[in-house]
């Protein structure tokens, strides 16, 4: 089959606990491989933290509502897939105490406290230790600017070192596994093939609009900011790197749905570093993995009608299967 270019469809996703997220505008569908062996997906809908606001639709600055939302959707989601591998056990004095605090809405307030905590800790391993450790080197290094390039490099070093490290627990595996699925479903229709299991293996698990792209977009657009930065006081100079996070974010959105929508050998050239990060935190699904990612995506996305539309692919009709003549005896 001839390379087609890619067409954008709309449709993202995200890999959870044995399963696949994929949501298409506010509608999204999680489909997990249970236990025994069977499928279950649930379809709901999220419009965001502003629905309907106009904020949403201003340039740099809805990209730090997407990436609220996708945190947002993104916990909820695991914790569905988890529900799945969850083993009975019996109710704690914490979650009693939570229960009576909150109403009877401990596991919300658990998940909650868990996000902050993750914020919190990502803030920690990637904005003030690069900082932290790069000061180290202010005894051998006088130049502000070479600092400033200094910390993004170790920013950038760690991240890598991170996603090296959890890729060696099995679990983390098989979500990177789902992770190139998910990949392989949206290249598949994108590219104009029919989404079935043969044509999503040979499809690409690398993506421009990938998760992985982004934060690699957010390391690269910190170190140009944070270049600019000009305060001598280092808990200043902490804060607002803090304080940047959005406006990183936001620039980083703009980019990353931009390489979403271009062919241009521009982005090409943009999107290829973190395509190639991409190699680390994707592989190659199996079979199963990719029928997951196949019913996430037809709970959601008319692909066939996209195809027509982009491709002008018509569905060929079922051949009704011929009866084998009895012969007669001789």
């Amino acid at each position: 089959m001839a390379k087609r270019k890619g067409c954008y469809s709309g449709i993202g996703g995200q890999a959870v606990l044995e399963g696949i997220m994929m949501k298409n505008g506010d509608k999204y569908a999680v489909a997990v491989r249970k236990p025994d062996g069977g499928i279950d997906f649930d379809v709901e809908s999220y419009p965001g933290v502003l629905a309907g606001n106009k904020l949403k639709k201003i340039p740099f600055i809805r990209g730090v509502f997407n990436f609220v939302d996708s945190m947002i959707l993104g916990t909820r989601c695991l914790n569905y897939s988890a529900s799945f591998y969850e083993e009975e056990e019996k109710e704690s004095g914490l979650d009693k105490a939570l229960n009576k605090v909150s109403g009877g809405n401990a596991e919300k307030v658990l998940s909650t406290l868990v996000t902050i905590l993750s914020v919190a800790m990502a803030v920690g391993i990637f904005i003030v230790l690069p900082y932290y450790l790069s000061g180290l080197l202010k005894g051998y290094i006088r130049n502000e600017s070479l600092m400033a390039i200094i910390e993004g490099g170790i920013r950038l070093a760690i991240f890598i070192l991170y996603i090296l490290a959890i890729s060696l627990m099995k679990d983390i595996r098989r979500l990177f596994m789902y992770h190139g699925a998910e990949h392989k479903c949206i290249n598949c229709i994108e590219h104009g093939r029919p989404l079935t299991v043969r044509n999503v293996k040979r499809s690409s698990r690398q993506h421009k609009r990938c998760g992985t792209s982004f934060l690699f977009f957010v390391f690269i657009v910190s170190i140009v900011l944070f270049f600019f930065i000009r305060v001598d006081n280092t808990l200043e100079k902490v804060v607002l790197r803090i304080l940047l996070i959005p406006v990183v974010a936001g620039i980083s959105y703009e980019i990353i749905r931009l390489a979403g929508r271009s062919n241009n050998i521009l982005v090409k050239i943009l999107s290829a570093p973190g395509m190639l990060v991409q190699k680390l935190t994707t592989r190659e699904p199996d079979e199963q993995m990719i029928e997951v990612a196949i019913a996430a995506v037809e709970a959601v996305f008319d692909w066939k009608a996209f195809l027509n539309e982009k491709f002008g692919y018509v569905e060929e009709p079922e051949q009704p299967q011929q009866e084998e003549e009895e012969e007669e005896p001789t």
